[in-house]
């Protein structure tokens, strides 16, 4: 397959046609290529964006957007499952989860269009009652949409549902390492019935991706992925004071005290660290158990770690594909034999891989203590560091001695210790007895190292708008020039 940008409502390549392959994870091979786009290129999709939101959307009703939105989640829903299969052969992901979290895209559509309508400003009572002053919510004009390889679909839904919903026109630059479900959206952009250049995406490299941030007619930047280029692009925008939402990593922890439902705990960790092959933000990397059952929970998360079905992410049976590229794999390896180097015991992990595909086998380490660097940096990758804590105190110290702040997890059945613990842990999301849920109405986001900004809620649409406020002197009389007026 061979991918084109889409730019002002035309489906274009990069200047000079360079290219970029897409390649299966678990296969080896090249099943795609993608534009790298220029400076020029991306440039251009800016400026396409900037024409239409005068021209066209700034000024385009919300019951017109919300209409169009819907039928971009229709077109989504359509084609679910076939996007699903395409993000997994992209990725690595399972099909379960890809196809999950393009119905879940769709669901977001549809959450911020119910909005799109609904953006009221305020009236608010001046000391002066000749005096009527008001608000009004503004969107910022254009957004630049900056999403990971690990959820390319979920990831940009986060974003652009929102923005879409607040009057913006958007640029979007998906991960060069996962582009081509991005790229399958300019066709269902172009069903739905979007004008030209209110959605625009380009792919690529780092060229792309300066010059998309470096670019002062942006109105917002939203990027997800590492701390490093968070920190970079933060520095870039400051330079032009264009405001940025920063979606970056974590390193979670999922608490078990010792009265907890056990089963329900070690499932749940499970599925905070394995779900995905730990490829996400949000993976409870970090396990602290209660010493009174640390023994039969580490035993227990060993023997399942170790039954955990690895092959190929499209067939139903298997439970975790491969990594989703050959960087992360390599830098997942350095940091299992760095685990084990400083003296964590590995209690799972050490097994046979299939013979295709950039395996890492589902990795426990017990023993560990939060000096760690496995305890401490973010692998994303299957890999758990299982802590013991004595007490709640200790638990929350362990918890919260981190340089991040997205996510946690606390399993009691202790309803006075989950609001306890929940209103001391530093964490964006609390999960009590449970672990990497997502709803379209709850918001999302860290503070840290973790970035800053909420997707998702209500509160992401804040991200898009600006306030305007507007004061009218209604007494029709002259005032004094060199007097104040309140």
């Amino acid at each position: 397959m061979r991918y084109r940008m889409l730019i002002g409502g035309e489906r274009v390549d990069a200047g000079g046609d360079r290219r970029l392959a897409a390649v299966n994870p678990y296969t080896g091979a090249e099943f795609a290529t993608v534009p790298d786009a220029s400076a020029a290129d991306v440039a251009a999709a800016v400026t396409a964006a900037s024409e239409a939101f005068e021209s066209t959307w700034a000024a385009t009703p919300g019951v017109a957007r919300a209409r169009l939105m819907h039928r971009l989640a229709d077109l989504i829903e359509e084609r679910a499952d076939e996007l699903g299969r395409l993000e997994s052969t992209d990725n690595g992901k399972l099909l379960k989860e890809t196809a999950g979290q393009a119905r879940f895209a769709a669901r977001n559509y549809r959450f911020f269009a119910g909005y799109a309508d609904k953006l009221y400003g305020r009236t608010i009572p001046l000391d002066n009652p000749d005096t009527l002053d008001y608000t009004l919510r503004e969107p910022v004009g254009v957004a630049a949409l900056v999403t990971a390889w690990n959820s390319p679909m979920q990831l940009l839904a986060n974003k652009l549902a929102p923005a879409l919903a607040t009057g913006n026109c958007v640029v979007i630059k998906p991960s060069e390492h996962a582009s081509a479900t991005t790229l399958e959206l300019a066709e269902l952009v172009e069903r739905a019935g979007f004008p030209p250049g209110v959605i625009n995406i380009v792919t690529g490299g780092a060229e792309a991706g300066t010059s998309l941030v470096g670019d002062p007619r942006l109105g917002r930047i939203s990027f997800t992925g590492s701390v490093a280029t968070g920190q970079a692009i933060a520095a870039t925008a400051a330079r032009t004071l264009v405001p940025v939402t920063l979606e970056l990593g974590g390193k979670s922890p999922n608490l078990v005290f010792a009265d907890a439902d056990l089963d329900a705990a070690i499932t749940g960790a499970m599925a905070g660290i394995f779900a995905a092959g730990g490829q996400t933000c949000i993976a409870g990397s970090r396990l602290l158990v209660e010493r009174p059952v640390y023994q039969r929970v580490v035993e227990e998360l060993a023997r399942r770690a170790d039954a955990i079905r690895l092959g190929d992410p499209l067939l139903p049976d298997t439970q975790m594909g491969p990594v989703a590229n050959a960087p992360q794999h390599e830098r997942i390896q350095r940091m299992i034999a760095a685990g084990a180097e400083a003296g964590a015991r590995r209690v799972a992990g050490e097994r046979e891989l299939p013979d295709k595909g950039l395996f890492v086998p589902p990795t426990v380490f017990a023993d560990v203590h939060n000096g760690m660097p496995i305890a401490r940096e973010e692998v994303f990758g299957p890999v758990l560091s299982v802590i013991p804590f004595g007490d709640e105190e200790e638990a929350v110290a362990i918890a919260n001695d981190s340089d991040f702040g997205l996510a946690s997890g606390i399993w009691t059945t202790s309803l006075a210790r989950a609001h306890r613990v929940a209103k001391r842990l530093v964490a964006g999301t609390v999960w009590v007895n449970t672990y990497r849920a997502s709803a379209a109405q709850a918001p999302f986001g860290g503070t840290r190292m973790s970035g800053y900004g909420r997707e998702r809620g209500e509160e992401a649409m804040e991200e898009y708008l600006r306030t305007k406020n507007v004061m009218i002197d209604l007494s029709g009389r002259a005032a004094d020039p060199f007097a104040m007026r309140t």
